[in-house]
């Protein structure tokens, strides 16, 4: 994606997995909704009557795309907020003086997960962090052992934030579906973060299998500050937002008519591209990744080369500090990241998830390089020719 600068010079943006343009048919929508339904939707006069139709009107679309009821959705702030709600939420809602809680996870998590999880550690519950393959895969028969009789809730993300592998989400689910068989019970439930993955995969969840989602409207060219938790009907969650009891007391707040109206629709386009878009990107990546390894001596690719999501790009440039390559890239124009946005803050910032693939060199050596609606192969060819020109 080319934009014009101040100075003329060319500006690629490679970092889709942090953050997505508000589609432009998305933006008009809310702008005029914005206009049109700016009543609070929990009033009972008409103009109020009117912005509730229109979020039920999104809620009915956003449970269609994803053939679930519309008494299941929840909209939220974004994936931090349907990751605690859902995480936390259920931990609440099963912590006794004589039960333990027991969460199974993965190593490789995204932080609004990772740190709910140690939260609820701090609480008095139990989470066991299993341990993902040199590839970033979770193994289905590591999280068969860990379940017991306290699990209440296995989460695992459908593809991972900074090196793009997909979890085999199905066939956990088959695994959790036979232990409720077998001990007749219907814990524990199966929880998946599906942000990175709704451009591309399906997320179907009569089909993955799962009782919980989240999804992000930042992640798929919606507006900012909207998520979505799908929660399976006869789950019982406790709040972890308290005030007006909005959302059936599960998430009080004024609901924001166009911001909700306008993820519906965003998510709508998302289906309608989503085969297309997997293609084109997907012969981008691996021409990419191809290219990059070729020209770079000492370059790997982090992750799987076959499970992972088609705008993913992860390389570890050996020798190489990554914090150095985003600043020299930016200079010349392009946006990549290293590591993940939301870690950028901490003291530490070096890759968690890469640490995680055992590969002890690259956790402060690796470059995130997601690509998007916009991206030509032109952009990859820009970006191998300035890496060349940093890394002599």
């Amino acid at each position: 994606m080319f934009l014009s600068s101040k100075n003329n010079s060319k500006k690629v943006f490679l970092d889709f997995a942090s953050s997505t343009p508000i589609d432009k048919g998305v933006l008009d929508k809310m702008e005029s909704y914005n206009r049109k339904y700016f009543a609070n939707p929990s009033a009972i006069y008409s103009d109020a009557l009117a912005s509730k139709e229109e979020i039920d009107i999104a809620k009915r679309d956003c449970a269609g795309l994803i053939s679930c009821n519309p008494d299941e959705i929840i909209f939220t702030s974004g994936g931090t907020e349907s990751n605690n709600l859902a995480i936390l939420g259920l931990f609440e809602s099963f912590k006794k003086k004589d039960f333990k809680p027991h969460i199974i996870t993965t190593n490789i998590e995204h932080p609004s997960v990772l740190e709910v999880c140690r939260e609820i550690e701090k609480r008095g519950g139990e989470v066991t962090y299993l341990e993902v393959s040199d590839e970033g895969l979770v193994s289905a028969e590591d999280v068969s052992k860990a379940i017991k009789k306290e699990t209440i809730l296995v989460s695992v993300m459908y593809a991972n934030n900074e090196i793009g592998t997909i979890q085999p989400i199905k066939e956990i689910s088959k695994i959790i579906k036979k232990w409720q068989s077998e001990e007749k019970t219907s814990l524990p439930y199966f929880h998946t973060d599906a942000c990175q993955a709704v451009l591309y995969l399906s997320t179907d969840v009569s089909k993955i299998g799962v009782d919980m989602m989240t999804l992000d409207g930042l992640k798929m060219y919606g507006p900012r500050n909207t998520g979505i938790l799908f929660v399976k009907k006869g789950i019982k969650l406790q709040p972890v937002i308290y005030g007006g009891g909005q959302q059936n007391g599960l998430r009080s707040g004024t609901e924001d008519v166009s911001s909700i109206s306008g993820m519906a629709f965003a998510m709508e386009i998302a289906n309608i591209h989503r085969e297309k878009e997997t293609q084109r990107l997907t012969s981008i990546r691996d021409y990419a990744i191809e290219n990059i390894l070729k020209t770079f001596k000492g370059s790997s690719l982090n992750g799987s080369a076959k499970n992972r999501l088609p705008n993913n790009i992860s390389i570890c440039f050996e020798d190489q500090d990554a914090e150095f390559l985003v600043i020299a890239l930016d200079v010349v124009g392009i946006s990549v990241s290293y590591s993940s946005s939301c870690r950028t803050l901490k003291e530490d910032s070096s890759s968690y998830v890469i640490s995680a693939l055992g590969k002890k060199e690259c956790p402060s050596s690796s470059l995130r390089i997601t690509l998007g609606r916009e991206t030509k192969k032109n952009d990859l060819d820009y970006l191998v020719e300035k890496l060349k020109e940093i890394i002599k």
